[in-house]
């Protein structure tokens, strides 16, 4: 059962991994992209610039689903039903100084005062 849970883990990040390559390549002034995980299990995710600003449309989606659930479709995956949220950052990834900054921007809060 552990290992079946495991592989489910790895199979999702792969999938997750595989969207947020996906936004990279069709944002060119990506400097990551900022992951939502949501407590239904959507995923919000947006290419962001190095100015903080959104470098992509947000996309919304759910693993193995065809849309997302009736609660995303009800409330737009509501900041109240979030269990992670982070920026996957691009290679070569900016300054410390420069992520730190995008983070405040974008999350209201550096990294290191969410932990």
């Amino acid at each position: 059962m552990a290992n079946e849970h495991v592989e489910n883990e790895r199979e999702l990040e792969m999938r997750e991994q595989a969207m947020i390559e996906g936004i990279i390549e069709g944002s060119p002034d990506a400097v990551g992209v900022v992951v939502i995980r949501l407590d239904c299990g959507c995923r919000k995710m947006a290419a962001v610039s190095e100015d903080g600003e959104p470098a992509s449309k947000i996309i919304m989606y759910r693993d193995f689903a065809e849309s997302i659930c009736e609660k995303c479709q009800d409330d737009q995956g509501s900041y109240l039903r979030v269990v992670k949220q982070f920026i996957h950052w691009s290679e070569p990834a900016p300054s410390s100084d420069i992520q730190t900054r995008i983070n405040t921007k974008v999350f209201g809060t550096s990294p290191e005062s969410t932990h």
